[in-house]
């Protein structure tokens, strides 16, 4: 397939600018180091590995970008921030990469950010949520692809507001992820509904969650709905004793990232029905960049798409975009042609904000239910992260000047 340029960029006037790609002949390529936790976090990073992949080939088909082709130089953390932070000196002192990118974990994001700051070397993070990494700790040569935990907690705050619950317990993974997502969700939904009351907190240790121990003290505290942040094999957990004990029966769960299917397709039919969730109901989106994406990924795959493909796909699309604005891969031009980067990802027009350089990427916010024995998402709607971001002078405060 070739790449339009509504790829690249949308409503911006470096789109009507942009030269017309020519294949130079023996121009080296552009080379991205890529950091992930593949082997921690298979279920969301081998969809991420082929979205990325897909865009890679599809720009270079497209002659490549500035005339030059794009490579990738792969690296695998494990899940571990000081691995993350030697696989990114060795990328860029051994292998000449061009710029990093990637991250999973928040933890392992914000080890790669502050390299990233100290060696004065653009990171585009994908994944990682944290909003310390473009707030509390953000740095000139870090920007965030995905919607924050600030983000994604308003956009399930402004469905639990409009729910009768008062009383409310929380559980999330006991590290910077978990921890932003509970405090941002407490905050913005006591804002909106000063009558609530949290009167319980679980934080099991992530990957290691005693689903049975964590059940049974969030039942003691006879909470009225219950705000999740568990993910992959602690959601499984926590979901099945939650079946058997009845945990959910009457309650009302705001939960967040349970409708990618990353998550849902292993629960199967074990999905719990009704729970409020972020998620990616791929099959439904009928947008036309998302038709094109999922089109294309199942036609290179033999596969539909879950949410990594979509943040690694458009992960490569905002390099590509940036370094076409910049017209060079000089490392400081490209960092500032990343400030108000306008790119068309796989869910429609983006922009990183100059402010804070975290992208106004969306999700997708609606019910569980289950669908032919798996999980599925209804009454979805798709939350614009532009609109779920505080405003310039809050980002002031949150951010170092």
């Amino acid at each position: 397939m070739r790449l339009d340029r509504r790829h690249f960029v949308a409503g911006s006037a470096a789109a009507l600018a942009l030269p017309t790609l020519v294949q130079a002949q023996g121009a080296p390529p552009i080379r991205i180091g890529e950091i992930n936790s593949y082997t921690a976090q298979p279920a969301f990073l081998r969809p991420y590995r082929n979205g990325w992949e897909l865009a890679v080939e599809q720009i270079n088909a497209a002659g490549g970008v500035l005339g030059r082709k794009l490579e990738t130089v792969f690296r695998d953390d494990g899940g571990k921030p000081e691995d993350a932070v030697r696989l990114a000196g060795d990328l860029i002192n051994a292998e000449k990469v061009d710029l990093l990118a990637g991250g999973f974990l928040s933890n392992v994001g914000l080890a790669i950010a502050d390299f990233a700051n100290q060696n004065k070397r653009l990171y585009v993070a994908s994944e990682p949520l944290s909003d310390a990494l473009v707030w509390g700790k953000g740095n000139r040569y870090t920007f965030r692809l995905r919607p924050s935990t600030y983000m994604q907690a308003a956009m399930l705050v402004e469905e639990a507001a409009k729910l009768p619950a008062k009383r409310w317990a929380t559980v999330a993974p006991n590290y910077e992820y978990g921890q932003s997502a509970v405090k941002w969700f407490k905050e913005l939904l006591k804002a909106a509904k000063p009558d609530v009351e949290f009167v319980a907190e679980q934080f099991p240790a992530l990957g290691r969650i005693d689903a049975g121990a964590t059940v049974q003290a969030l039942e003691a505290a006879k909470p009225d709905a219950i705000f999740n942040v568990t993910f992959g094999a602690d959601l499984i957990n926590f979901v099945r004793q939650g079946n058997t004990r009845g945990l959910f029966e009457g309650r009302l769960v705001a939960s967040m990232l349970t409708g990618e299917p990353e998550y849902m397709d292993p629960l199967g039919a074990e999905t719990p029905v009704g729970w409020i969730v972020t998620g990616y109901p791929y099959q439904d989106i009928a947008t036309p960049e998302h038709t094109k994406f999922r089109e294309a990924y199942r036609a290179r795959f033999n596969d539909y798409p879950r949410l990594g493909s979509v943040v690694g796909f458009d992960t490569v699309m905002a390099i590509a975009a940036a370094i076409t604005k910049a017209g060079t891969t000089d490392n400081e031009k490209v960092i500032d042609a990343m400030k108000g980067l306008k790119f068309m990802s796989a869910f429609g027009p983006v922009e990183f904000r100059a402010i804070d350089h975290q992208a106004t990427l969306g999700a997708y916010v609606g019910r569980t239910a289950v669908k032919d024995g798996k999980g599925v998402m209804t009454n979805w709607r798709y939350a614009d992260g532009a609109k779920y971001l505080p405003s310039d002078d809050v980002v002031k405060t949150l951010r170092p000047q």
